[in-house]
C-alpha cells in the first residue's frame, strides 16, 4: 500500500499501538482520503504526537452511535472493534488553533485493548492490523463493477445528482469501491458494515445492497430503478 510518501508492504511496516480518533459517521478505507478539521485540544495534541512520529492515527467509530457530544469523547466511551489506520498526508495550520488535514487510508485494524494514557490527553490502543489490506489490489478482479456502477447511477438519478463519469470510468476497482463507500451518505451502522466487509468484493456487494434498500425505501422499487 502506497500512501503519501510511505509504503506499507508487510506487518513490520504498521504499528501495533496507535492513538485512536473516535468519530461517528466517519469512514476511512485503505487507499481512500479523508479530510478532517481538528479543533479539540486532545485531538490537536494527538495530531502533534503523530506528526512528531510516524504520522499515523487510527480512525474508529464510537460504538454508542446515539449519545451526546461530550459522551462521545469521554475517556470511557466504547469504540467499535474495527477501524482503519490513516497516515497524515497533508496538513495546514489555520492560525485560529485548528488543523485542516487529510488522512490516507493504510489498512484496517481490530481493537485489542486500551493502553494507559501516561499523561497524554488522547486515548491509545493496542491493535491487530489487517495485513491482507496492504495487498488488496489482488481482489480487484472479483468486484462486480457493472452492478456497482448501475447502483451508483440509479442513486444519482433518483436524487437528481451528477457525477464526473469520465473519472468514474477510469477509476480502478479498488479506488471505485472504497471511494463510493466513503462518500456514501449512509448512517454509522451502514458505514461500519462497509468497513467490516471481509474483502473488496464483499464491500462492493454490501454497498450495492445498502443502496438498493435506500432506493426502495425512499423512491419505490429499487429493481425498477436499477434496470
Amino acid at each position: 500500500m502506497h500512501v503519501g510518501n510511505a509504503r506499507y508492504l508487510r506487518a513490520g511496516d504498521v504499528p501495533v499501538t496507535l492513538p485512536l480518533f473516535p468519530l461517528s459517521g466517519a469512514l476511512l478505507l485503505p487507499g481512500g482520503q479523508l479530510p478532517l478539521n481538528i479543533f479539540e485540544p486532545r485531538y490537536l495534541a494527538m495530531i502533534d504526537h503523530a506528526l512528531a512520529g510516524n504520522r499515523l492515527i487510527g480512525m474508529v467509530q464510537p460504538s454508542l452511535v446515539e449519545t451526546d457530544h461530550n459522551a462521545l469523547h469521554s475517556d470511557h466511551v466504547p469504540v467499535c472493534q474495527v477501524g482503519c489506520i490513516g497516515r497524515i498526508t497533508s496538513y495546514t495550520e489555520t492560525g485560529d488553533g485548528r488543523y485542516i488535514l487529510s488522512l490516507g487510508g493504510v489498512c484496517r485494524f481490530r481493537v485489542m485493548e486500551e493502553i494507559a494514557a501516561n499523561g497524554r490527553p488522547f486515548r491509545t490502543f493496542r491493535i491487530a492490523p489487517f495485513i491482507a489490506d496492504l495487498s488488496a489490489e489482488e481482489e480487484e478482479e472479483q468486484v462486480d463493477r457493472h452492478g456497482l456502477l448501475q447502483a451508483f447511477r440509479a442513486y444519482l438519478e433518483a436524487n437528481k445528482l451528477e457525477a464526473d463519469w469520465d473519472s468514474v470510468e477510469r477509476a480502478r476497482n479498488m479506488t471505485l469501491v472504497n471511494s463510493l463507500a466513503m462518500m456514501s451518505p449512509f448512517g454509522p451502522a451502514e458505514k461500519q458494515a462497509l468497513l467490516e466487509a471481509p474483502d473488496l468484493k464483499t464491500r462492493a456487494e454490501t454497498l450495492i445492497a445498502i443502496t438498493e434498500i435506500v432506493l426502495a425505501r425512499n423512491f419505490g422499487e429499487a429493481d425498477t430503478m436499477l434496470q
